[in-house]
């Protein structure tokens, strides 16, 4: 009944078919797959940077000994520009 069946899948392929052709499909298939392999060697290759260097956390002490640089704080004045009572 549904859209599960086994000849509507043969019948939506045969259109893509008749609508693509098999050579452009082919093409299509590996870029796909040569795109999908480049993602995955990015993904190692940033794995295995991030596995050389861990990042530092905030109030850790670095490699070379030296603490991380303290907060600032910065002065100001806030003022309010505007009556806070509503005018009837």
């Amino acid at each position: 009944m549904g859209f599960g069946s086994i000849w509507h899948w043969l019948v939506v392929l045969l259109i893509v078919l008749l609508i693509f052709g098999a050579k452009r499909l082919r093409n299509i298939g590996s870029d796909l797959g040569a795109a999908v392999k480049g993602f995955r060697d990015s993904m190692k290759e940033g794995e295995a940077a991030e596995g050389q260097q861990p990042p530092e956390q905030p109030g850790q002490v670095s490699q070379q000994g030296a603490q991380p640089p303290q907060p600032r704080v910065i002065e100001g004045e806030a003022t309010r520009e505007h009556d806070p009572k509503p005018k009837a």
